[in-house]
């Protein structure tokens, strides 16, 4: 794998289509699943051991990996690629293991306590870029995508396996801004749930839930989870659609100082502003349903509005500051002495935001910072593209709620081993082709060969 120097610390689009053995041995030695494959040996205990369990794990995550479109596959390239095979432990084209074990595996997997330590596999490689780039997961962005799967015969009925949620049917409306449905999309499985980072685009934490649950309620499981993985106080803004727009959400943000990126949805169905809380009807101060402040002229006929500048938000006030726009940005305004007589910065209105935390988040929504941010929530749509068209797991093949949930959570641990290996190998630095680690790469392969 060559990768400039001037490309990204995460350079995606660097991943090789055909990765060569080296590539793929440094790969799978950053995956820490020691622990797991403990658990699983003892799960095994001394019955038949045709098939060891490295070598099934192998199997499953190289099938990902090597981007094979089912197991089937996979072992149809380990029977003919015996450098391939030695990786993972397989001797021999007569030790390759059969589909129906590795499926059998696949169900082991998705059962307690293997489930939990393969999640706790993905916590250690987050903690551990975590760790070493400062700034992962200072901006982050969330979403849903749906995925494909099938029920098992066991299943038909709506019955839970392990405490998992069966697959189920989904349907999810788009509507234009008249409110008026434009498509439909629908379809049989699940939804999986993603927090992760702008930046580096790397998953912080996700969850697989039913069709029928809400992104607000998932949503505080994945900022915990991804708080967990990270240095305290690391996580500064959540970016999310209106999904996520609740007076809960935005309490239980505010409740761990990150500030909502969130657009709001539309429920008032009349009127277009009210009068500021605290203000009386002689006051020239309001705001409308997105939270934005406006001052009327009203000294011109008819009254003029004028938004209001955003100065910044006060978080030992727990208030927002704003202030006279003529005097902030310069220019001439006709009710200059009656708002700002004897005021050196014009008139100046806090607004509290335990008023209403949907509508007064501590950045608003009119302002250059938040669309900025904002637009960071196309990072959350390149990487469902990559975990769903590029790793498969949107492929609809596999059968059950406790394989699903163990192939699934293979591809993040998948994802994660690419992106600790991208930010460790050694870049091209100028036209001689001499390699060399950065620091972040140097700390990183250090980490994982202790």
């Amino acid at each position: 794998m060559r990768i400039l120097e001037t490309k990204p610390l995460f350079a995606w689009d660097c991943l090789d289509d055909s990765p060569n053995l080296k590539t793929i041995k440094d790969f799978l030695a950053t995956i820490p699943d020691e622990k797991l494959l403990a658990s699983l040996r003892a799960w095994r205990g001394r019955g038949r051991n045709d098939y060891p369990v490295h070598t099934l794990w192998g199997v499953v995550i190289l099938t990902s990996a090597l981007r094979h479109p089912s197991i089937e596959a996979c072992l149809a390239e380990l029977r003919r690629n015996e450098g391939l095979r030695r990786l993972i432990g397989i001797e021999s084209e007569s030790k390759v293991p059969k589909a129906w074990n590795v499926s059998r595996f696949l169900e082991v997997l998705g059962r307690e306590p293997h489930r939990s330590l393969l999640k706790e596999t993905f916590n250690e490689m987050v903690r551990r870029l975590g760790t070493v780039v400062t700034d992962l997961g200072r901006q982050t962005a969330g979403d849903s995508a749906a995925l494909s799967a099938r029920c098992a015969p066991e299943e038909k009925g709506g019955q839970m396996q392990d405490d998992l949620p069966v697959p189920s049917g989904g349907r999810k409306e788009y509507t234009d801004e008249a409110g008026v449905v434009t498509h439909v999309v629908e379809w049989f499985g699940y939804k999986f749930h993603l927090l992760v980072d702008v930046r580096h685009e790397v998953v912080l934490s996700y969850a697989i839930s039913s069709t029928k649950t809400g992104d607000n309620e998932v949503l505080p499981a994945l900022v915990k989870q991804a708080q967990a993985n990270l240095p305290a106080g690391r996580i500064r803004t959540v970016a999310y659609d209106k999904a996520a727009d609740t007076e809960d959400v935005h309490r239980f943000l505010s409740g761990r100082t990150i500030s909502p990126i969130i657009q709001n949805r539309s429920l008032w169905q009349e009127e277009w502003e009210r009068m500021l809380p605290g203000h009386d009807g002689t006051s020239n101060v309001v705001y409308d349903e997105s939270g934005t402040v406006y001052c009327y002229d009203k000294v011109s006929e008819p009254p003029v509005r004028h938004r209001m500048s955003y100065i910044g938000h006060e978080p030992q006030r727990k208030t927002i500051k704003y202030r006279c726009p003529a005097r902030h940005e310069g220019w001439s305004c006709p009710s200059e002495k009656r708002c700002n007589a004897g005021k050196a910065y014009g008139k100046t209105v806090r607004v509290k935001r335990e008023v209403d935390l949907r509508r007064f988040p501590p950045i608003p929504r009119a302002t250059k910072q938040f669309e900025r941010l904002y637009k960071g929530r196309t990072a959350v749509e390149r990487v469902n593209a990559r975990i769903k068209v590029f790793w498969g797991a949107d492929d609809g093949n596999l059968v059950g709620a406790l394989r699903f949930h163990a192939f699934l959570g293979t591809v993040m641990v998948v994802h994660l081993a690419f992106a600790t290996l991208l930010a460790s190998v050694p870049r091209v630095d100028g036209t001689l082709g001499r390699m060399r680690l950065s620091p972040i790469a140097e700390a990183l392969r250090k980490r994982w060969a202790g």
